[in-house]
């Protein structure tokens, strides 16, 4: 009997001791929204006289806490429209999230960076550009279902601006982009 309270003991210790598992839900969120400031043709959320509204899919893990998403963006009228030129916007993000679950409600935060593609045709010309970019944000999700929720954000997403890393000249600068976006969205857990 003496030979198993060490054992025993040690079960027990290594179950306490252990971390539980983290119980993250694998989410998909399309969204509309529309660009504001920076180089979209909303200079301003409330002097906007046409809003171009985007596309947006996220899909990620959502803990209790934290969580991590990858987004893809599409905005086929970025500058606004106009019969001498198209300006388009797709970016590809991945975000790490910190989004407290309080209740049906899980407001968050979250910052990332991805690719930003920008595609410019003026009449007899075109320009299409790809660049690393950063976004920042945040917003709030409200669930009507366990599985089901609505959600509202708004994000800046901006391209780095460095033209040379190691001794590597990466024409970054040459056609930065920055805007805001405002968007409501569906949210599906899984």
């Amino acid at each position: 009997m003496l030979s198993r309270k060490p054992i025993i003991f040690s079960l027990v210790l290594f179950a306490l001791l252990t971390p539980r598992l983290a119980h993250a839900q694998g989410f998909i969120s399309p969204s509309f929204g529309y660009n504001i400031g920076g180089d979209s043709g909303c200079p301003s959320a409330l002097d906007c006289e046409d809003k171009n509204w985007n596309f947006a899919v996220s899909g990620g893990a959502l803990g209790s806490i934290v969580g991590f998403e990858a987004e893809w963006l599409y905005e086929d009228a970025f500058r606004g429209k106009t019969a001498n030129e198209t300006s388009k916007v797709t970016t590809f993000m991945g975000n790490f999230l910190i989004a407290p679950r309080i209740s049906i409600v899980q407001p968050y935060g979250l910052v990332g960076a991805g690719l930003m593609r920008t595609e410019l045709e003026n009449v007899g010309a075109s320009q299409s550009e790809n660049q690393i970019g950063w976004d920042i944000g945040g917003g709030v999700m409200v669930f009507v279902h366990r599985n089901i929720g609505i959600k509202g954000d708004i994000r800046y997403y901006h391209s780095f601006e460095a033209t040379d890393l190691l001794g590597i000249d990466l024409n970054l600068d040459d056609n930065k982009l920055d805007f805001g976006r405002f968007a409501f969205g569906v949210v599906f857990k899984f």
